[in-house]
């Protein structure tokens, strides 16, 4: 059953909270190289106006503008927002970040030549929404960029215990379907003249041990903080070891490292004029 608009509204609360949780800013570095490879893949042109959706830090923004587009960045979490602009000021770059929901982006129409999102818009909790509000903001013959976990993907099997130890909310669609191709072609197929999707892989490389990663997430990353927080000691115990065992089985760095190759799913649709 559909939530109602006032579940939505508690359900974005919930999200705005689990997201402020942590800081992560110490997790978003570690995949700050792949999004400016990501970044470099769109060949965006000097001047560009480019959109990060649910932006965070800036990894996507700040490469951007870098590259001489004119850069503005949402995200629900102002403290991330935060972060985002001393990065860009530290840089001396010219991007715009402000507070604001990828279900109700506030922009005119047709506002982008570049709407672009890297594991962020996936999260909205009506995916439909949100694939409407990414066309309606992006102009003709622009482009949406999304990078998205796919459902087979080393972060989907982390999604799935997470799920044993707190369900997700009824009625939700699961983040992790937008990377699924042919889910996320139905879902812009209204606004896209023409959908091209590349699967690819981020490296996730860590200087310490699969122990010490989930340690890192447990103590930064937003979503797993709060989850752990609303477990007994018993229950987060199990979830650690869960989540331990998981980085130990998929690690391929020497022992005191780690590393993995992490698959996802890149979608380019262009907007229909």
């Amino acid at each position: 059953m559909q939530p109602s608009r006032s579940e939505i509204g508690q359900i974005k609360e919930r999200m705005r909270a689990t997201w402020m949780a942590g800081d992560f800013g110490q997790i978003a570095r570690y995949s700050a190289a792949s999004a400016e490879k990501f970044v470099h893949r769109l060949h965006l042109e000097r001047g560009a106006r480019a959109l990060d959706v649910a932006c965070g830090t800036g990894n996507l923004a700040i490469p951007a503008a870098r590259q001489g587009a004119q850069v503005h960045g949402v995200d629900i979490a102002p403290n991330l927002l935060h972060q985002a602009r001393q990065r860009a000021a530290e840089e001396g770059l010219d991007a715009v970040f402000e507070e604001g929901d990828a279900e109700s982006l506030p922009f005119p129409d047709a506002q982008f030549d570049v709407v672009m999102s890297m594991f962020g818009a996936m999260f909205g909790p009506r995916p439909e929404v949100v694939a409407a509000e990414l066309a309606r903001v992006c102009r003709p013959g622009g482009m949406i960029a999304l990078a998205n976990w796919t459902p087979g993907s080393f972060v989907a099997k982390q999604f799935a215990i997470g799920n044993r130890y707190i369900p997700p909310p009824e009625g939700i669609p699961a983040p992790i379907l937008w990377g699924d191709e042919q889910m996320a072609r139905k879902r812009l197929s209204d606004y896209a003249s023409t959908i091209r999707t590349e699967l690819s892989f981020i490296d996730f490389e860590y200087p310490f041990p699969p122990r010490d990663v989930v340690q890192l997430f447990r103590r930064y990353f937003g979503p797993l903080e709060t989850a752990f927080a609303r477990l007994d000691a018993a229950a987060q115990a199990a979830y650690q070891a869960d989540l331990e065992k998981l980085w130990r089985e998929n690690n391929t760095a020497p022992e005191g490292t780690t590393a993995l190759q992490v698959e996802y799913l890149e979608v380019f649709a262009t907007r229909s004029r």
